[in-house]
């Protein structure tokens, strides 16, 4: 067995035996043969899932949208809540909802690339630029861009994947914390995901569009609760470039 290979035995090791017991819903794991925090420990600077800076912010991102019943219901409570988030969209949902993918950017929330078709890549790394590629060209046709952040479809992603999508000039965005709406939870279940996990600096993980047989009711209804719960805690809402000072060179 290499050095290697035991360095990275250990990272998993210690990333399982690390992570908080009592999430509803179960855990995305069971998608990825790597974590987040794996990767992060493998790639400072370039896998991005928690502030490096200091104060009590939080950054709120929405995955696999748009669509036009939860993401401009999304939109609708950010909106009322004077809130900037960050949004991963799918390209292809991009040309379908062109309308409500400008209606994120208008209303100054940050687009993110979370590819065109949503595969699993890293299992199928040789689609990884033409799945950047083409949701670039899906978001330039409504005057917006990914800037430069790139989220892998279930957050599967390995050291191969990294290295391709950093060659392409793209941050790897992932989370520090997950509401796990995405398993159709309830109202109660996603507040307590998110509220008993947040920290300052966490970035957080919700859905704003549905796959097949998914229901993402749970999740919307919690959101103003959990808006305003984290604003009663001192915190204040920035977007991942906000976050990351993604204008500036790395440290």
């Amino acid at each position: 067995m290499t050095g290697l290979l035991v360095v990275v035995l250990l990272a998993l090791f210690a990333w399982y035996t690390s992570q908080p017991s009592g999430l509803a819903g179960g855990s995305e794991r069971d998608h990825r043969s790597f974590g987040e925090v794996d990767l992060e420990k493998l790639y400072p600077g370039t896998v991005l899932r928690r502030a490096k800076k200091p104060g009590k912010i939080v950054c709120l991102t929405f995955d696999d949208g748009p669509d036009t019943v939860y993401t401009t219901a999304v939109l609708d409570i950010l909106k009322e809540k004077e809130v900037k988030a960050t949004f991963f969209v799918i390209g292809k949902r991009v040309e379908e909802n062109p309308e409500v993918a400008k209606r994120i950017a208008a209303e100054g929330h940050l687009l993110g690339n979370h590819t065109y078709s949503h595969p699993q890549l890293d299992k199928e790394s040789p689609a990884v630029e033409q799945e950047i590629s083409k949701t670039e060209a899906a978001l330039r046709k409504i005057g917006q861009s990914g800037n430069g952040l790139f989220r892998p479809a279930y957050g599967a992603a390995n050291p191969s994947l990294v290295v391709q999508v950093a060659n392409l000039g793209y941050k790897v965005a992932m989370w520090s914390v997950d509401s796990l709406d995405w398993r159709g939870l309830s109202a109660s279940e996603v507040r307590r995901n998110v509220e008993n996990y947040v920290f300052p600096g966490a970035v957080v993980l919700f859905h704003c569009a549905a796959g097949p047989g998914e229901d993402l009711s749970g999740s919307v209804s919690a959101l103003p609760a959990i808006i305003d719960d984290l604003k009663a805690q001192g915190y204040t809402f920035v977007t991942m470039s906000e976050m990351f000072d993604l204008t500036k060179p790395d440290d």
